[in-house]
């Protein structure tokens, strides 16, 4: 019979590019203001990667943090994902590549991407092999490039993104602890909201693709902001429930850092006290997969987050993806 144990972090870790692109920069290049983009996003500055850096550099950052912050040893992690929508190259997996830098032998390795999700989606995956007791210790990383997928002439998604990484050891935990519960969502028919068109199977590169822009990030605004509202408060409402919870329970909320008034949204439609809400978004933008993990790990490095607090994560991105988490912190 397999027995089911609890789970949770063991150790986190983050890592942003040097690089600082603030609003007034982005006035020279694009037909914006810091004002607009203040008001609108949130966004003061964004982390912006050096040519030639790549997804698994920021992640190999992120994770030799995460690694030491465990207390773990490389060569006792048995699996490695990564959450991605800027992977090195479509193939082999990023995961792969961190996995060969890292010097992590014998373990598995696999990307996964489910957008601006991809981070709780690869930590409730990365959970249920450790619940089981497939492995022990599964290296989880989020990282990010976007910088290199975005037209820096189309104002509407340039001014949102930054480049980053987090990372999460993950391993058992002392019962009553870790991971309460998590919900994962999709809906593929509103994909088009947000997406890359070309560089796949369905339209793979070319001159015409290149010529059009359609290896650039896309994305309908409006309709994005809607659901994500939506979509991140029902997805609280429903960790909070299977974990026997509310949100008087919860100690923290970390969402997912998109946008200042999606967030607002939310978290006024969830009731939570201001005390609770921690956001990082006008300093990094919106990091996709690293999103998470940056502001979890800066909350955690601040002090803010304390053995026995209750941690509520929520996000929402392409696919659309939604998902939610509740931890309850064990160190």
């Amino acid at each position: 019979m397999t027995t089911v144990r609890s789970v949770g972090i063991l150790g986190l870790g983050a890592y942003a590019p040097p690089k600082v692109l603030s609003n007034a920069d982005l006035e020279k290049v694009v037909d914006t203001s810091d004002e607009w983009i203040t008001t609108r996003t949130g966004i003061k500055e964004r982390r912006i990667a050096e040519s030639g850096t790549a997804t698994s550099d920021l992640a190999v950052q992120a994770a030799e943090i995460a690694i030491k912050n465990s207390g773990v040893k490389p060569s006792e992690i048995q699996l490695v994902i990564a959450a991605t929508a800027s992977p090195d190259m479509l193939f082999p997996p990023t995961a792969s590549i961190v996995q060969n830098r890292l010097h992590i032998s014998n373990a598995g390795a696999f990307d996964l991407e489910a957008g601006c999700t991809g981070f709780l989606y690869a930590v409730s995956v990365a959970s249920q092999f450790v619940a089981c007791g497939n492995y022990e210790r599964v290296l989880v990383v989020g990282a990010e490039v976007l910088s290199k997928f975005l037209d820096w002439e189309d104002r509407s998604t340039c001014i949102l993104f930054g480049d980053g990484a987090g990372a999460a050891v993950v391993g058992p935990v002392p019962e009553g602890t870790g991971i309460l519960s998590f919900h994962l969502g999709s809906d593929g028919s509103t994909g088009e909201l947000l997406c890359m068109p070309a560089g796949g199977s369905q339209m793979p590169p070319s001159r015409k693709t290149v010529e059009e822009k359609l290896h650039y990030v896309k994305m309908k605004g409006n309709e994005v902001f809607r659901h994500a509202i939506v979509k991140m408060e029902e997805s609280a409402r429903i960790v909070l429930e299977k974990s026997g919870l509310t949100i008087d329970d919860i100690s923290h909320y970390i969402p997912h850092q998109a946008n200042i008034r999606i967030i607002e949204g939310v978290t006024k439609r969830l009731n939570v006290p201001e005390h609770k809400l921690y956001t990082n978004l006008s300093s990094y933008g919106n990091t996709s997969c690293a999103s998470i993990p940056l502001a979890l790990y800066e909350a955690l490095q601040k002090g803010k987050i304390r053995r026995g607090d209750i941690v509520l994560l929520t996000s929402v991105g392409a696919g659309l993806t939604w998902g939610g988490m509740v931890i309850k912190w064990n160190y």
